[in-house]
């Protein structure tokens, strides 16, 4: 085929580029050739509107063994064992296909974790889906869950966390991240590493076929309607392969048969190859006929770019191949020597005997584009901002403006969804989906490793630098609030087309708001993934950067959930003490209740003292560890009065509770005052014998400990403004998103 200007275009490159490899190359591309630059450029694997921005991100710390480079981050949690995570995204192929973008998502994800020797041990997900009432959001709340619980529960993974939100803005581009973690004696580390003159290089796994060709750089574009023709580019799963894959790699790990592996995920072959010997400095020598295929007359064009499912890529010693193939045929997986490493950086191909490809390996990587595009602050963001709230009609039925916010999008239970996944496999699990971060426990060891993820994309939209940074804060909160240090993140960062001033200026915000919160909490990035190009006919996605955690927790039997205990515990709220001169926010700017009861997306973000909100979960945390408060909560979506019914929301029993906010209430509106999403405060409950001791820590550290209530009671009562039964608020709660995809409305 002639590689014309539309040959260029439709492989996602522009002219500039295309001339960029041509005086890299020293001669014009074949159509290999060209198939290969452009995955290996695309958004997707090179981050090229996102890698000088980046670098700003903090990435070494205390526990850090590995950081951004690699398959997935690692940090140490003593005795020998260290956590692996990262979190990817699979939005295109989910919204086009959702029951096999969501499953190869999830796939995806677990090979990045176990091609560094670790065993995944737990999955979370974060899901965005349009509004409730829009005609495709059941169908793909419905496929996405069903992938997600296919292939998890095939592999024997819990999935034990998440997130799942409602938005408009969402309708023509769902996000589906996938994180995923796994645990690893730390001397059996393996990494990417194509080393070794003459060493074999070897293909485990899978047959090749021709599904997902392309899908990286499909996944670096912007839809128009419909997206269907894309279907072609979508994976197929099969987690069974994957079970086999699984359990054939780390039987291998045990030998010391290994010098490099790593996962054929986005752009196959093509990225496994190139990134090993990029990692090493060596080139590589590949026998395009000799790859293992489940098609007839499959070119090199396209055994290189296929994005077939459950495939790894190995380089062993030289003399072992012959035991590497056995450990993979008992496991009844395709095993063949298609390679090998050699002297030039250069990736070569060779078919029917003849070299059909060869490129520098450099310049698929280190010479990639990278762009600092043009950013501008949009001009209505202005207009975003101004919220006048005496515009804002008070209501007088408060016990109705909560209950629309428990059967909202963003607040009600997620349970029908995470009821279909699997989180008791491995019988590890000890906090199961619903509180604020799940947790599982270290086998062999008393500790425990809790994992969140967080994101609230309409702070993001009204200011992406605060956005992020509450992001980071809000994930850490989740983590403290259960008994957990947290170690180190792993993100997501969802935007729409960089190629727009206002989206780019929405990334690099964000990215800094991630960066403050990072460097001042010490909490660093050990790794990640962009997703841009989130728009359909022009309309984008909120910025959406989630933020996966990870924490420690020393003994487990420290843990602590949100609900609380029991009757007869008395409630605290824990916040920074403001200063003389601040100014009392409002708090209702970007929140659930500005938006579900009045139809409004606008204003400013809450606040983020940074330096406070350390204290605060340095506090908390000791108090925890201590033995004083026996459940926490953050206030987050829905603010104060939502928080404590959650809190009231016991997954065996609901309970009442009696409270009285008179010490914070003077002078402020009923709204603002029980919905506002003012940061950095969280509600605990403590036993009456420990009370003073609560006060005395908390106060030691110059934070305000109010006591706000007792729990127990058939009632939540809050003040003169709320009395609901407990029953009927969880039924509410529980029932409406169950409602919404059956019915086409919520319950309430």
């Amino acid at each position: 085929m002639k590689i014309d200007d539309e040959v260029i275009k439709e492989h996602g490159l522009s002219p500039d580029e295309y001339s960029r490899i041509v005086e890299l190359m020293g001669r014009d591309p074949n159509m290999v050739e060209l198939g290969i630059f452009s995955v290996m450029w695309s958004e997707h694997c090179s981050y090229k509107s996102s890698r000088m921005h980046l670098k700003n991100l903090p990435t070494t710390g205390e526990a850090v063994l590995q950081g951004p480079g690699e398959n997935a981050g690692i940090v140490d949690i003593g005795d020998g064992l260290a956590a692996v995570f990262k979190m990817e995204s699979h939005n295109h192929p989910s919204y086009i296909e959702p029951y096999q973008g969501a499953a190869t998502g999830v796939g995806g994800i677990m090979r990045d974790i176990f091609t560094m020797g670790a065993r995944p041990v737990a999955s979370l997900n974060s899901l965005r889906f349009g509004s409730f009432y829009h005609e495709k959001t059941a169908y793909l709340v419905e496929g996405v869950t069903a992938g997600i619980a296919g292939y998890g529960n095939c592999m024997g993974v819990p999935t034990i966390g998440g997130e799942v939100y409602f938005n408009d803005c969402y309708n023509g581009n769902n996000l589906v991240n996938v994180m995923n973690v796994g645990l690893v004696k730390t001397d059996r580390i393996f990494k990417g590493y194509a080393s070794g003159i003459g060493n074999p290089v070897m293909y485990v796994g899978s047959k090749t076929g021709r599904d997902g060709i392309h899908g990286a750089t499909m996944a670096s574009d912007v839809f128009g309607e419909g997206g269907e023709e894309r279907r072609p580019t979508v994976q197929v799963g099969d987690p069974f392969a994957e079970k086999l894959l699984l359990e054939a790699c780390l039987e291998l790990f045990k030998t010391d048969y290994v010098v490099g592996i790593q996962d054929m995920g986005a752009a196959g072959l093509t990225s496994s190859s190139v990134e090993m010997a990029d990692r090493a400095g060596t080139g590589l020598e590949i026998d395009i006929d000799k790859i293992p295929r489940r098609e007839e007359g499959m070119t090199a064009y396209e055994c290189m770019l296929s994005e077939s499912q459950e495939r790894m890529l190995v380089v062993a010693r030289a003399g072992v191949e012959d035991k590497v193939v056995e450990i993979f045929e008992k496991w009844d997986l395709d095993v063949a020597v298609i390679g090998r490493v050699v002297e030039g950086g250069s990736l070569t191909l060779i078919e029917g005997g003849e070299v059909v490809a060869e490129m520098p390996v450099s310049a698929l990587t280190e010479e990639a584009p990278v762009y600092d595009r043009p950013s501008k602050r949009p001009e209505a963001q202005d207009s975003l901002l101004s919220l006048d709230i005496s515009n804002i009609m008070k209501l007088s039925d408060y016990n109705q403006v909560l209950m629309w916010l428990l059967s909202s999008g963003e607040i009600a239970s997620k349970e029908w969804i995470y009821r279909q996944y699997d989180h008791m496999v491995r019988t590890d699990t000890t906090v199961l989906p619903g509180s604020d971060a799940s947790v599982i426990r270290v086998k062999g060891t008393d500790k425990g490793l809790a994992m969140t993820v967080d994101c609230n994309s309409v702070y993001c939209l009204l200011d992406p630098r605060t956005g992020g940074a509450i992001a980071v804060a809000e994930a850490a909160r989740n983590l403290t609030v259960s008994g957990a240090r947290p170690l180190a993140l792993t993100d997501c960062l969802n935007f729409g087309n960089p190629e727009k001033p206002e989206v780019m200026w929405q990334i690099k915000e964000a990215i800094a708001g991630i960066a403050d919160a990072c460097n001042t909490l010490e909490i660093p990035v050990i790794g990640g993934n962009v997703s841009l190009y989130n728009e359909t006919s022009g309309h984008s996605i909120h910025p959406t950067p989630t933020i996966g955690m990870v924490g420690l927790i020393d003994d487990i039997k420290e843990t602590t959930t949100q609900w609380f205990p029991g009757p007869s515990k008395f409630i605290y709220l824990i916040t920074p003490t403001p200063t003389p001169d601040e100014e009392p926010e409002h708090g209702l700017g970007g929140s659930v209740y500005l938006r579900v009861v009045h139809g409004l997306e606008k204003g400013p973000a809450p606040r983020l003292n940074l330096a406070d909100e350390k204290i605060l979960q340095k506090a908390v945390l000791k108090a925890i560890k201590a033995g004083i408060i026996v459940s926490a909560h953050d206030v987050s979506e829905g603010g104060i009065a939502v928080a404590i019914a959650e809190c009231c929301m016991h997954p065996e029993n609901p309970i009442g509770a009696f409270i009285k906010l008179d010490a914070i209430s003077e002078g402020v509106r009923p709204d603002t005052l029980l919905f506002g999403e003012t940061q950095s405060r969280i509600i605990v409950s403590v036993e009456g014998d420990d009370e003073e001791a609560l006060k005395e820590l908390i106060t030691s550290f110059g934070l305000r400990c109010e006591k706000i209530g007792v729990s127990g009671g058939a009632n939540l009562k809050i003040g003169k403004y709320i009395d609901i039964p407990a029953e009927m608020m969880k039924k509410t709660w529980s029932g409406a998103l169950e409602s919404f995809l059956t019915s086409g409305s919520p319950t309430f």
